[in-house]
């Protein structure tokens, strides 16, 4: 005999109860074997909680087993299944949940509705798994959907369309749904200024930055992140200091984007400040912070800081090894580089990647570690399982090239599984130069011309190789090719924080009137200089300005 409506109804919310109350793993599975042995876990009113749980615990397998096992699954079901993949990656999961869900008979509709397979509970993790697909497509038949249902005035819904398109590529079509909202919420604004910044448009970023009306630290990071992101790194900093200024304390998501900023500028004193503000705030058991103030300090020539950071890290990722040991190669400390890799391998807690082989690899070389440093490349595949890149073959060539071994590296090169760039033919002619071997040199010098023909100063080194091996028909011709051109080589600039401000200085340019005094004593210390030391190249190399004062 069938229980009444009633007490099923009372005994499927005392399960329910419990289901709310679990908090672990093994607390949600006594509670759904529970669950199973009263006859209510096919319900979709318990079993939707199950899901949901399920997801919370990322058992996404887990809750499509529960949904499999209810006869007729309601809308509710469907949603929380269609999250729970979505929000563990499972993004093709989720859109056949929905697709299924559009072929069950639909239920009874209210005055005036539509059965259009979903509702504002649906779309924005099904939104979000077609942008995890990277399928336009199918997110415009969504968005269809959408419409017909009745769900497009729906903030989080809308927002969700913007997310989709930008994940898509749709950034026109994405802003057409910015454009067409009534209320923006600072979602919309954060979501589309993300947008182009993520795709590097930093104008249209600022833009819409500029026009917010009002901003939060999540507008303010997605600004940093971009700027850091384009290689506008002074612009990074700057709009950290001005976030500071209007009253926002950096999270650690806007520390973790400006960090690097401060490493490529070498800005040292900003870098400082962040370290003590994450050791107030708790904030440094975090690795990830961690590891951006390692690399900070050890770009900023801090390595002993970093390596105190290193220590006192509890959970070291693999990030945070591979930071360590690239810094100190970076510093000349290889045997400590070598040491520390070793003793990542002996710990056993993480496995290297190809980071942390470019950082060893590069120790091995600066310390003219041969056999070392083979041995370890040849590790690589052999007991690590990881495919060496154009970036180990380069560290190896620069290995071979330093100890004098011309001939291998060319071999090596030459065997390579990839092309070799123009970093390892650069890598191999200044081998070739160090060295005196002049044939090798023409080989890498015409071969970094082929690679580059846009940089007149792979044009200016071969005339000087063909200079020094004799060959002056070559040079003449190459010398016609520079004039041909007329055009100089991309100027070098130097950077120095003073006062939490750092200042590019860029060769040829003014300095401005405020750096008078400056320019004066340059022009002192370039004549004592001039008197002390003379600077020859070789007899016949070939002067890039005076090549181009001739065009």
């Amino acid at each position: 005999m069938a229980a009444p409506p009633s007490a099923v109804r009372q005994l499927e919310d005392a399960v329910v109860a419990r289901l709310r109350a679990c908090a672990t793993l093994r607390d949600l599975l006594c509670a759904h074997g529970r669950a199973v042995r009263l006859c209510v876990s096919r319900s979709s009113y318990v079993a939707t909680q199950i899901v949901h749980l399920c997801n919370a615990h990322g058992r996404a397998a887990h809750a499509a087993r529960v949904f499999s096992q209810v006869p007729d699954p309601n809308l509710h079901l469907h949603n929380a299944l269609i999250k729970a993949n979505a929000q563990n990656h499972l993004h093709r999961d989720a859109v056949e949940v929905y697709v299924r869900m559009l072929r069950c008979p639909p239920p009874p509709l209210p005055p005036g509705g539509f059965s259009g397979g979903g509702d504002r509970f649906t779309f924005p993790f099904l939104l979000k798994a077609c942008g995890g697909l990277a399928a336009p497509e199918l997110g415009e038949q969504v968005h269809a959907h959408v419409v017909r249902s009745g769900c497009e005035s729906h903030a989080i819904v809308q927002n969700s369309l913007i997310e989709m398109y930008t994940r898509c590529g749709g950034l026109p079509l994405a802003r057409k749904v910015f454009d067409g909202m009534r209320e923006k919420d600072v979602v919309s604004w954060n979501t589309l200024i993300s947008a182009h910044a993520r795709l590097g448009q930093m104008r249209s970023a600022r833009a819409l930055f500029d026009s917010m009306p009002e901003k939060t630290v999540v507008s303010w990071t997605a600004l940093v992140s971009g700027y850091t992101a384009v290689g506008d790194f002074s612009g990074a900093v700057e709009v950290f200091r001005l976030m500071q200024m209007e009253g926002f304390e950096p999270d650690d998501v806007s520390i973790v984007a400006v960090l690097p900023a401060c490493a490529q500028l070498g800005a040292l004193e900003l870098g400082r400040w962040i370290y003590a503000y994450c050791n107030k705030r708790r904030m440094l058991h975090k690795t990830y912070i961690c590891n951006a103030l390692m690399e900070m300090y050890a770009k900023c020539g801090c390595i002993d800081q970093a390596l105190q950071l290193f220590h006192g890290v509890p959970e070291k990722d693999v990030i945070s090894w591979s930071t360590v040991i690239g810094g100190l190669a970076a510093h000349g400390r290889a045997h400590e580089a070598v040491g520390l890799f070793e003793a990542m391998v002996r710990e056993g807690k993480v496995r290297p990647n190809g980071v942390t082989f470019v950082g060893l690899l590069s120790a091995c070389s600066h310390a003219g570690l041969l056999d070392e440093g083979l041995g370890y490349f040849d590790s690589m595949k052999d007991v690590h399982g990881l495919e060496p890149g154009v970036e180990h073959y380069g560290c190896v060539i620069d290995l071979l090239g330093r100890s004098g071994r011309i001939q291998r590296a060319l071999d090596t090169i030459r065997g390579m599984p990839v092309s070799a760039d123009a970093k390892i033919w650069g890598s191999l002619l200044s081998a070739c130069r160090s060295h005196g071997d002049v044939d090798t040199a023409v080989v890498a010098a015409e071969r970094l011309v082929e690679l580059e023909p846009g940089d007149v100063g792979n044009l200016v080194m071969l005339a000087n190789v063909y200079a020094a091996a004799g060959r002056w028909d070559d040079v003449a011709s190459t010398r016609k090719e520079i004039r041909s051109r007329c055009t100089r080589k991309t100027p070098g600039c130097s950077m120095i924080e003073v006062d939490n401000v750092v200042r590019e200085f860029v060769a040829g340019e003014d300095l401005g009137p405020e750096l008078e005094g400056l320019a004066a004593v340059l022009d002192i210390l370039a004549s004592q200089l001039a008197d002390d030391v003379e600077f020859v190249d070789s007899d016949c190399s070939v002067d890039l300005d005076v090549l181009a004062a001739e065009c």
